[in-house]
């Protein structure tokens, strides 16, 4: 058994970084989010403004209200009602999710903040290009909004991620290098 744990020792420590950061991170969003009873948080009001802003700026006529009780944004384009921002559409479930992974794997501090600072970025702003193009496809093909929302966006989003862990690993991670030298 003993020689078991040895052998299988990196992958036991990549699950134990992976879960406790996840957690870590986890709880820290959520005491976040609790300071926002009936209004909106800041990341979702930040993703929201920006992709008003970017939407103007491609010429469509757009009107963002604030629905406090509820804790979103609604969006309209032409008064028209399109679409609702809540806080699942701010990024930072998966931003969470991305930065457990590259702790999970990671190497010197600076490269892993580094890393881990720049992907979430990449990811936030990713995000709001996501909204951005969902909100214009929804307005020009409305019947295809579930499959656009529900598979496609997402398929997208976690397909980057997933690509953004395999650079990480390969390119700055110890593990593969750990794992190459035996």
């Amino acid at each position: 058994m003993k020689t078991l744990l040895k052998h299988y020792r990196p992958f036991f420590l990549f699950l134990g970084k992976f879960f406790l950061s996840y957690l870590v991170l986890t709880v820290l969003y959520r005491l976040y989010l609790s300071g926002f009873v009936n209004q909106v948080d800041g990341f979702t009001e930040n993703v929201s403004y920006a992709t008003e802003k970017i939407l103007v700026y491609l010429g469509l006529k757009v009107n963002l209200v604030e629905d406090a009780l509820n804790e979103q944004y609604q969006l309209y384009v032409n008064k028209q009602y399109l679409a609702r921002i809540i806080e699942g559409c701010n990024s930072i479930s998966i931003i969470i999710l991305f930065n457990a992974f590259v702790i999970a794997f990671s190497t010197n501090f600076n490269q892993t903040f580094g890393f881990a600072l720049l992907g979430s970025l990449f990811i936030y702003v990713l995000n709001i290009l996501r909204i951005v193009l969902l909100v214009v496809l929804y307005n020009l093909y409305p019947q295809y909004g579930h499959f656009l929302h529900g598979i496609l966006f997402p398929v997208i989003i976690y397909g980057i991620v997933f690509v953004l862990w395999l650079y990480w690993v390969k390119k700055y991670s110890e593990y593969v290098s750990k794992i190459t030298k035996k």
